[in-house]
């Protein structure tokens, strides 16, 4: 398998597209928003990159969750394993892209997710705690890098409820085979990201961002589930909803996008740090140079 990775907005799916169309390959996206349906310009799907001289280029993993369901990392390693079985059942090439680095270490990992059941009992007692103890709590189990756990109350339960569930059964995350996979990505200076995402999120504004929400908005999603989502989806609902300015919206949105590719990069160090050998490619090499790259490099 090929995995291409980097930070938002780097061009990852059109580079994965053009690597697809040359060697016959199909793509998994690795993207946390990107399952959600109706979630497309604020997600970044940019569908027509699919799309080469006339060509569909297969994906999967685009569009299979409906708004508002909360989708996780358990379901994100048993539908990987599921599309990279067919996409390999056809004698093609699967490329994992996307940006999402929990995801993407989920599926080239050799660890098994277990699906945590819910646990009432723990559950009615962790409902006597303030919130404040239940993140020193969830702080006990793991390091808290993000407040991806912590954002409401039933994220916060869940999260306790499977670091609990794993430390009283080890033998759920026993190893397995890891599949083989070379790795790319993607790479810019820091302030041409910040440039490249800047200018991005003017584009998406201006073609349709906010709509997209109010209609997520009139199908009954709420603004408080959208802003879970984070990053466009937060700060456009709290917009919609009279809680900030437009140009207040823009400028916090900016910055939130920018605080995160930094994270993401954080997550890929993390990665290199723990074994896993990434090729890093010019970001600013023409879209041809860069798919010869990956292509050589693979041996296809």
């Amino acid at each position: 398998m090929i995995t291409i990775l980097g930070p938002t907005a780097t061009g990852k799916t059109q580079l994965a597209a053009h690597v697809a169309y040359k060697i016959n390959g199909e793509i998994i996206s690795a993207d946390s928003r990107q399952v959600y349906k109706e979630m497309n310009i604020g997600t970044g799907k940019d569908l027509d990159d699919y799309c080469i001289n006339d060509i569909h280029i297969p994906y999967h993993l685009i569009d299979i969750a409906e708004p508002g369901y909360e989708y996780n990392v358990f379901e994100f390693k048993r539908d990987f394993q599921t599309a990279y079985n067919s996409i390999i059942s056809r004698n093609k090439v699967p490329i994992l892209c996307g940006g999402t680095g929990m995801y993407i270490e989920a599926a080239i990992s050799d660890y098994k997710f277990a699906e945590v059941p819910e646990n009432k009992v723990l559950r009615e007692e962790l409902l006597k705690k303030s919130k404040e103890e239940l993140i020193e709590l969830l702080a006990n189990y793991k390091k808290l890098n993000n407040n991806s756990d912590t954002s409401d109350l039933s994220r916060l339960l869940r999260a306790i409820e499977i670091v609990t569930y794993h430390s009283a059964h080890p033998e759920k995350l026993k190893t397995q085979n890891s599949i083989q996979t070379k790795i790319f990505g993607i790479s810019f200076p820091r302030e041409e990201i910040r440039q490249r995402i800047t200018e991005r999120l003017k584009k998406r504004l201006e073609t349709g961002m906010i709509d997209e929400v109010k209609l997520l908005i009139t199908k009954g999603i709420s603004y408080e589930r959208l802003i879970t989502y984070g990053l466009e989806y937060k700060y456009i609902s709290l917009y919609l909803s009279g809680s900030i300015k437009y140009d207040d919206m823009f400028n916090l949105l900016n910055i939130a996008i920018h605080q995160f590719a930094k994270r993401q990069m954080t997550w890929f160090r993390r990665m290199e740090r723990n074994g896993f050998d990434i090729h890093w490619i010019d970001g600013n090499q023409n879209l041809e140079t860069k798919t010869k790259e990956i292509i050589h490099h693979c041996s296809l």
